[in-house]
């Protein structure tokens, strides 16, 4: 790594030659196989990016211009450039370094910012604020991420207010984790002249030419207007960009850093919003990433180098709903799978290359995905609606207005939800019992296990309305037996019994509570235990367990604000019973990256954490 450990910031660029340049790209891709191998990570949205990366560090000035990063796993590279080699052994560690741009920990990262789609909204606003400044404002997007509404939103708003010094580099890779969906990954076979100096000057001119002929003045407008859209029309065809007046330039080599930094250099100078588009190989510079016909090894865990495999291969809560689905759909002919742009992530790939016209990719399109499914259920489909949590808070209103309003049999299967650990806060699924529990006809399940989220499923698909069931980024023990027994809703299970207090469990939360009360039960407290595996509607029976024990606590990796335990307090408000009970839950803030156990050892939800929590509240 002789050039690596050279550059501690973007200056240190500068000197180098286009051969160490190009030498300093296989290093940069050499260092990011090696770490991501120990840490997971995003692996080949970063290979992909590297001489992009290293261009726009030698063509802008970073931190005083802005690099707006779109989903920000793409900006490992960036990371390395601005000073963090060496934290690179701690990435997505508890304490470490974050999988996304941080402002805490570099003022190179402009923010947080790992939900799809937000670039072009973030740079607007700073380029609007930096009027009347030297300052470049650089958004780089996904084509995948380009597929989001929201993105759509702030080009037609750009493209009235056009500040200057905004430049929104477009990285075609025709994937986001599988290839991308849509019209918009159709733009091909655009060419490089919209930024020739040549073009621009024959554009400027061409009016005055025509002003000299001997026509009249606005006829001499509108010929020039003809004119140079028809050169336009030879030189390159239109694409969305030209309909909204934004001048563009593609498709750019996105592995060419002579070619990358000319064109950057040129989209500086113009007193608009430029568009550059140009094409990366997702995965480029490694061959298991390449061979992967599936995401390029979008994600991983820890891996094998030579192989690309993970070191640890097991099956987890995903696994069995896309497997639950594939064979419910097998069954009955109704059901239908969507996700937005999260087909494998989400289980669903075995179930995609059986009958692909039963799953539904809708590109990254959350509110779009729950509307979709909203139709279907109208129609008379069962959609299965796949999904993590954390991506399923942008579709909140089309939940409440469009499936629950309604009251559509449409299945919310929640992945990631609770603490899901290394990629931070933003991806922690810890609001969904809040935002789900409020609304009207909607049923919301947490199974404890692989064998009753199959269950839950079931029940879900045999149910007149819409369900909700959420789970973990957790191993599963095995693949239950399929198709499972419905489960009734609203009906609880007692686990253990006992005399001093009771613990009411959701989800991932049940297996610490049963350990929990075997140790406290060593310590003499006789402790009951309550699988609470409906969060809505709660279990007719709960009256009786408070009134049974003299103490409750009720325990949940949801926030506490709005949560299972804030419900449980609902339904005994305005009764002494209330009084008994203590919740558990995430406090409000935002949690770290790390390990799902280290980081709910730091909120006082491990295993040790509730004995200690619970013995204090028993003896007082």
């Amino acid at each position: 790594m002789a050039l690596l450990d050279r550059i501690n910031q973007p200056a240190d660029l500068a000197d180098l030659t286009l051969p160490e340049l190009t030498d300093l790209c296989e290093e940069i891709r050499a260092f990011l196989v090696e770490k991501i191998s120990h840490t997971g990570g995003h692996l080949s949205p970063n290979l992909g990016v590297v001489e992009l990366t290293v261009a726009l560090h030698r063509v802008f000035d970073s931190p005083n211009d802005k690099i707006v990063w779109d989903v920000g796993h793409q900006a490992y590279v960036h990371k390395l450039l601005t000073g963090r080699r060496q934290d690179f052994d701690t990435l997505r560690t508890f304490g470490g370094l974050s999988a996304y741009p941080s402002r805490a920990e570099s003022p190179h990262d402009v923010m947080e910012n790992s939900h799809a789609s937000t670039s072009l909204s973030y740079a607007l606003g700073h380029a609007l604020a930096n009027q009347g400044n030297s300052h470049h404002t650089v958004a780089v997007i996904g084509d995948g991420a380009l597929t989001g509404g929201m993105a759509y939103e702030a080009l037609n708003h750009l493209s009235v207010l056009r500040p200057g010094r905004l430049v929104i580099v477009l990285n075609d890779n025709g994937l986001s984790y599988q290839p991308t969906v849509g019209g918009f990954a159709a733009l091909a076979n655009l060419s490089h002249y919209r930024l020739d100096p040549r073009y621009e000057w024959f554009k400027r001119n061409l009016g005055k030419i025509l002003r000299g002929l001997p026509i009249v003045g606005e006829t001499a407008d509108e010929l020039a207007k003809r004119m140079k859209d028809a050169v336009k029309q030879l030189v390159e065809p239109s694409t969305v960009f030209d309909i909204l007046g934004l001048k563009y330039s593609g498709r750019i080599d996105g592995h060419d850093l002579a070619q990358l930094e000319e064109t950057l250099e040129r989209a500086k100078h113009y007193q608009e919003p430029v568009i550059v588009h140009v094409v990366t190989e997702k995965g480029r510079g490694y061959q298991p990433a390449i061979d992967d016909e599936v995401d390029r090894l979008h994600g991983v865990g820890a891996f094998d180098i030579a192989t690309g495999r993970p070191r640890k291969d097991e099956v987890k809560l995903t696994d069995v709903a896309g497997r639950a689905v594939f064979e419910a759909a097998k069954a009955n002919p109704r059901v239908v799978a969507v996700s937005a742009a999260m087909i494998s992530p989400t289980g669903l790939g075995e179930m995609a290359a059986e009958m692909p016209d039963r799953v539904i990719d809708t590109g990254i399109c959350e509110q779009h995905t729950l509307t979709l499914a909203a139709g279907m259920a109208m129609a008379g489909l069962r959609p299965v609606v796949a999904i993590y949590s954390s991506f399923l808070q942008r579709a909140f209103d089309q939940i409440i207005m469009d499936v629950a309003l309604h009251d559509l049999p449409v299945v919310l299967l929640i992945d990631r939800a609770g603490v899901t650990g290394p990629d931070g806060p933003s991806h922690h699924g810890v609001f969904d019992l809040s935002y789900l529990r409020m609304i009207p006809n909607l049923t919301v399940g947490a199974p404890a296990d692989g064998a009753e989220l199959a269950a839950m499923l079931s029940t879900a698909l045999n149910h007149d309305g819409p369900i909700a069931i959420r789970y973990p980024k957790i191993a599963a023990t095995s693949l239950p037996a399929l198709p499972a027994p419905p489960l009734k809703i609203g009906v609880w299970e007692e686990l253990a019994t006992g005399e001093d207090v009771v613990l009411l469990a959701v989800g991932r939360m049940v297996e610490p509570a049963v350990k929990a009360s075997l140790t406290l039960g060593h310590q003499g407290i006789s402790c009951g235990v309550v699988n609470a595996r409906w969060v809505k509607p709660m279990d007719a029976r709960l009256r009786d367990w408070v009134e049974r024990y003299p103490r409750v606590v009720t325990l949940e990796d949801n926030v506490i604000s709005g949560g299972f335990g804030a419900g449980v307090l609902e339904a005994l408000a305005g009764t002494p019973l209330a009084a008994k009970i203590t919740v558990l839950g995430i406090p409000d803030r935002f949690l770290p990256a790390g390990s799902p156990e280290a980081v709910l050892r730091s909120v006082g939800l491990d295993q040790d954490a509730i004995c200690e929590r619970v013995a204090a509240l028993v003896k007082g």
